[in-house]
């Protein structure tokens, strides 16, 4: 099947994730999720804690655990700058079990010092990048 594609560029403050054309790109906006595709009207939007999907122009599908960011749309071109994006073979479930150990840790512990915001935040992206890297 036919579908148009558009340019697609997913970057994080280290790297560039993704580079090339794509059909289709889903992604967990603040206000819900959303999807992509080519002649889009120009379109900003925030990104929270959840997964991004993106079918490339072989029509391959490929999961990313993100964490946050902006996604930009403008004349068949999309920017993803993303605080982290990990593509879900590439995810180190072993890290991200530690993570989450250790955030399950401070929030049981309850103790006055601890940021409790940034523990539930730490939990969130540690339960994401888990349950992205199973789909794989």
């Amino acid at each position: 099947m036919y579908e148009k594609a558009f340019q697609l560029e997913i970057i994080t403050p280290t790297k560039i994730v993704f580079k090339d054309e794509a059909t289709s790109l889903t992604a967990p906006g603040v206000m819900g999720s959303f999807q992509i595709l080519c002649d889009h009207a120009p379109f900003l939007s925030t990104l929270k804690v959840g997964e991004m999907k993106v079918k490339n122009k072989n029509g391959d599908d490929a999961r990313y655990a993100v964490s946050g960011g902006f996604v930009e749309v403008k004349q068949n071109h999309v920017a993803v700058l993303a605080d982290s994006a990990e593509n879900a073979p590439d995810i180190d479930v072993d890290r991200a079990q530690g993570s989450k150990a250790r955030a399950e840790e401070r929030l049981r512990a309850r103790q006055e010092k601890i940021d409790f915001e940034r523990a539930h935040g730490s939990l969130a992206r540690a339960l994401n990048r888990l349950r992205i890297s199973q789909k794989g």
